[in-house]
């Protein structure tokens, strides 16, 4: 065999289970399709980012009209997280049970909230986070505290977060994964999707995947895309094949591609034994794809500016939760802070109208859970990507917009406009491979190992029951701890 386990993916979920798995000794190799981030003048370049679109990768996917689009997803050694806003926020305790929303039902998930908070506590200590679980009442119960205090608000998000209050909001500080003062040294930006070339964020490479390559019998292979997983007559898995025709062996392969991704990979993987692919005799690969219902939301005084450099601090969970006659609604919290190239760019609004609303903008993320839908899919068309996105809960996010507007409106900002984001821009995709109790409606067990192969485990988004309404980023570090702790247990010990 030419390693002992295969992570396909260096993503969040990959490269966590490959700093689970370093401390077992064994031979662990990490396949990525893309290159390292270099260092470059276009890091900071706003222009370059949001205009020129200089970081997304040339892919076109067809969407549920068979129409051609650029979906926006990142491929490079730490995947998406190397562009991402950095929220570490952990789902709450409802969000793993059953529960009743605007747009229908949600499933409860095979674990519960207590399960998994020790490796919540965990993740957040391999990220490093900055936080504060007293300032939140929604925060779930924490057996420790955060490795670090909150990201400092700026003089001007200090007054906002007073504003709010006043409004009868409760605002509390974001969980980040960030070194303030290390992302300030490389330029006065914020870190909301600018792409990570140093060490001020702790995204899957600079945490997770730091710490695996520390050990020497983790090996990072990159420009390596993966073309095909080989199973044998029995369904044990015995190794992959890359896209260059290269065959590689393992006893264990585990997919962390991303929910897109991981999807596409098993349906490619199909063969006279498994003709819908691997990990599908359920026919769930692929199902239930859900996409946070997102929208950009900015509020302004034209008297007044907003001198803020990086924003994002602030969120507001007093919708999350269903009271009383009120629907869970969602989460809000701050995007970095817009410029007026950002905004012209997504807008079409002339460079100084851009200019003059980004100048005085306090600019909010409102997050609404999409549910799962098998109806909502990712397949393969003559080989591509096809992506037949099912938005759905789209009147509770409608709702949410509104109640924010009105709070905003009242903590003396009369002006207030939104756009959604679009399937252009990735919002937390989820769910194609969902972790389950009942091998006939899911996919991977709760510990990520396919009902279908032994020895063949998904570790990454696609396993989330639910996409809840905040960032998944921790909790899915969280589950690549406990599965690479029941790998490490059950197919690793000696």
């Amino acid at each position: 065999m030419d390693a002992d386990v295969i992570i396909i993916g260096s993503g969040m979920g990959g490269a966590t289970l490959a700093a689970a798995l370093a401390p077992t000794g064994r031979r662990i190799l990490i396949l990525e399709r893309g290159e390292h981030l270099r260092p470059s003048a276009r890091d900071r370049d706003v222009d370059a980012i949001f205009r020129d679109g200089a970081f997304r990768p040339d892919e076109v996917w067809l969407d549920g009209s068979d129409q051609p689009f650029n979906p926006g997803n990142y491929y490079n050694v730490g995947g998406n997280s190397k562009f991402y806003g950095a929220a570490m926020i952990r789902y709450r305790e409802a969000d793993f049970q059953p529960a009743a929303h605007v747009g229908g039902t949600t499933p409860g998930w095979p674990i519960n909230y207590p399960e998994l908070e020790t490796d919540y506590q965990a993740a957040e200590a391999l990220y490093q986070v900055r936080g504060n679980a007293a300032e939140d009442p929604t925060e779930p119960c924490h057996s420790g505290s955060y490795p670090h205090p909150p990201v400092p608000d700026e003089p001007d998000m200090a007054d906002l977060r007073k504003r709010l209050s006043q409004a009868g909001l409760r605002p509390s500080s974001i969980p980040l994964g960030v070194d303030l003062s290390d992302w300030l040294s490389g330029g006065q930006t914020t870190w909301d999707a600018y792409p990570n070339t140093g060490r001020g964020k702790m995204d899957a490479e600079t945490g997770g995947l730091a710490v695996a390559l520390g050990y020497k019998n983790v090996t990072l292979r990159t420009g390596c895309p993966v073309e095909q997983i080989d199973v044998d007559e029995t369904g044990r898995v015995t190794g992959v094949r890359l896209s260059q025709g290269e065959t590689i062996t393992s006893p264990l392969v585990v997919v962390a591609a991303g929910a897109v991704q991981t999807t596409a990979l098993l349906l490619r993987s199909a063969n006279k034994n498994y003709p819908t692919g691997l990990a599908n005799k359920s026919d769930q690969v692929g199902r239930n794809f859900m996409n946070h219902n997102c929208s950009a939301v900015l509020a302004l005084h034209p008297l007044r500016k907003n001198h803020s450099v990086y924003q994002k601090t602030l969120m507001v969970n007093d919708f999350y939760l269903a009271v009383d006659d009120r629907p869970a609604l969602g989460n809000v919290q701050m995007l970095g802070k817009i410029t007026g190239s950002i905004l012209a760019a997504n807008s079409g609004l002339p460079r100084w109208l851009a200019d003059f609303v980004a100048a005085r903008s306090f600019d909010f993320y409102a997050m609404s859970e999409d549910l799962p839908n098998p109806d909502s899919r990712v397949t393969l068309c003559n080989g591509q990507i096809k992506l037949d996105w099912r938005r759905s809960n789209w009147a509770a996010h409608s709702q949410l917009v509104k109640t924010l507007k009105s709070k905003l409106r009242q903590a003396g900002f009369p002006v207030v406009i939104s756009k959604p984001f679009d399937r252009r821009t990735p919002s937390h995709q989820c769910g194609t491979a969902r972790m389950g109790d009942d091998p006939a409606t899911s996919v991977v067990d709760s510990h990520c190992r396919s009902h279908d192969h032994p020895n063949l485990f998904v570790v990454d988004a696609s396993v989330l029951p639910t996409s809840a309404a905040v960032n998944p980023a921790l909790t899915i570090a969280a589950l690549a701890l406990r599965a690479g702790r029941h790998i490490a247990q059950t197919e690793l010990a000696d």
